[in-house]
């Protein structure tokens, strides 16, 4: 249990409450989640079975192995899922392996079928017996990380400091992201090439050229967590590692991070859909699975509430952030996250013209912090009013990191003054460090003499937070399809996403009664 001071008097049954209310939500999502698969999830259970590389055109096998199964058996490869068609071929000689079966299959001269009777329980014991394996990996890759924290040294206090970079060119993020390591950062975020989340594969090795951001690859996690264990090493404390398991490969990118032994993966329950028009169902399909990888590999998820004040006002939709959140909770631990793995997101988004904004800032964020108090929180900086002024940008930053001691935030995520006007240079991030490093050490045990007035605006205002969500809860639960009818309406970040429409829906289908997928029955049934 957190021993942290309740500072807002928030009523315990209104907190019972709002959770009651977010299961209510949810539940139906979760069951419909269940009751579904993607072609994503299904080339993540390829990759946990050992399946990489690709073909010289650059498409995955695993991509070019799920297109065989669809053309030789139609909705039945999704339907009954790829691991019985595909290890019944394995069984059966077809191929002395998966890569082989793949390049058999793509060249036309392997053939899959559904089996039945004997032939799918060997086809299901050796599918199992694979993607076990892949597991086993992805536990002694967390055992690896628990061990190199203990043996290392543990960044001091929190928050972590948290810091993006990305050039596109990993070979260029790794002396950045060293630097950055080396100027107190404690968490080193590989920002994602832009567009990557509506790919529908995911690129293979190392890559060298990206827009405002570089390729999520396996070889990219492989090589940047080398470096940053170097480093580790030579600070004395661990580095983490972030990037996104987000978008079309959702599934994938959070297999090969358990795999890689990243830390912290972006992993928001409605950002594709909102921000990427992507299938609602897919993506809650989708994101069940990622975040039971994630809860297996020990990854911290951080979630994406701050994107919707990017699009809405941050006073008038600061209760759609804390409905998001509660609802991101509730799907994180259905899924086997504890609450040490739930890095809520929230943001200093007002606009600074507001009268008492830095108040109304504390509220919010005072809020989060006492709604979910063993969370490590993720709190984003500025963006969307950064003007181009640096010096008010940095000004602006610097009361974002109050703001952040003063409410005992856990991941704090670095500002940059050159926010909107050009993609920081090192010099930046080093300015934005020093800001941080400024604050924190000036103020970072602030959140002990915080005590907002008991009538006062701060508390006020986060009671005020807190009952419209309730209020918006109780909506969304009146809708005949619930989550689904509200995310259509556009009440997240003001964006209307049917559940009808958007990327990805052809790669959805619903299981049929002997579906069989060995990495959900081993992630479920260890959780």
């Amino acid at each position: 249990m957190s021993t942290r001071e309740a500072k807002l008097g928030l009523d315990p049954a209104t907190v019972r409450r709002a959770r009651t209310l977010a299961a209510r939500v949810g539940e139906p999502i979760v069951a419909l989640a269940k009751a579904h698969t993607t072609v994503a999830v299904e080339r993540a259970t390829l990759r946990l079975a050992g399946l990489s590389g690709a073909d010289p055109d650059g498409i995955p096998w695993v991509n070019r192995l799920m297109d065989v199964a669809r053309a030789d058996l139609g909705e039945d490869a999704l339907a009954y899922g790829v691991a019985l068609p595909v290890w019944d071929a394995l069984v059966r000689g077809d191929a002395d392996d998966l890569t082989t079966l793949a390049q058999k299959a793509a060249a036309g001269s392997v053939r899959l079928r559904l089996p039945s009777g004997s032939d799918a329980d060997r086809a299901r014991a050796a599918a199992r017996s694979a993607v076990a394996t892949g597991i086993g990996t992805v536990d002694a890759r967390r055992t690896e990380r628990e061990r190199l924290v203990a043996d290392i040294g543990d960044a001091p206090s929190k928050p972590w400091i948290y810091l993006i970079v990305a050039t596109g060119d990993i070979y260029e993020d790794i002396p950045q992201a060293q630097a950055a390591a080396r100027e107190g950062a404690d968490v080193i975020a590989v920002i994602r090439s832009t567009g990557q989340s509506l790919l529908d594969y995911v690129p293979e090795g190392a890559t060298r050229e990206g827009f405002a951001g570089t390729y999520a690859t396996q070889e990219n996690f492989r090589l940047m967590r080398a470096a940053l264990d170097e480093t580790s090493r030579e600070l004395g404390r661990y580095v983490r590692l972030t990037n996104y398991a987000s978008g079309l490969c959702m599934p994938e990118i959070a297999a090969l991070a358990g795999l890689e032994r990243l830390d912290m993966m972006l992993n928001d329950s409605m950002y594709g859909i909102l921000f990427r028009d992507i299938n609602p169902v897919r993506t809650f399909v989708d994101q069940r699975f990622s975040r039971q990888v994630h809860a297996r590999a020990g990854i911290i998820i951080n979630t994406g509430e701050d994107n919707y004040l990017t699009t809405a006002d941050a006073v008038e939709a600061a209760h759609t952030v804390t409905t998001s959140q509660l609802l991101n909770e509730f799907f994180a631990k259905e899924a086997g996250l504890e609450d040490w793995q739930l890095g809520l997101g929230h943001a200093f988004e007002i606009d600074p013209a507001v009268p008492e904004s830095f108040r109304l800032e504390l509220a919010h964020a005072l809020l989060a912090r006492e709604l979910f108090p063993d969370a490590p929180l993720k709190w984003m900086p500025p963006t969307r009013h950064m003007t181009g002024d640096v010096f008010k940008g940095f000004l602006l930053d610097g009361f974002f990191n109050l703001a952040g001691a003063l409410t005992g935030q856990g991941i704090l995520l670095v500002g940059m003054m050159t926010e909107a006007v050009v993609t920081p240079w090192i010099s930046d991030r080093d300015l934005a460090l020093q800001n941080v490093r400024y604050v924190l050490e000036a103020a970072g045990g602030m959140h002990e003499d915080f005590h907002p007035a008991p009538d006062g605006l701060v508390v006020r205002r986060a009671h005020q937070v807190l009952g419209e969500s309730l209020d918006l809860m109780e909506r969304i639960c009146d809708h005949e399809n619930g989550l689904l009818d509200a995310i259509a309406d556009g009440t997240f970040g003001l964006m209307k996403r049917p559940a009808a429409g958007g990327r990805g829906l052809d790669g959805v289908a619903a299981t049929a009664p002997d579906y069989y997928n060995p990495a959900t029955e081993i992630l479920e049934e260890d959780a």
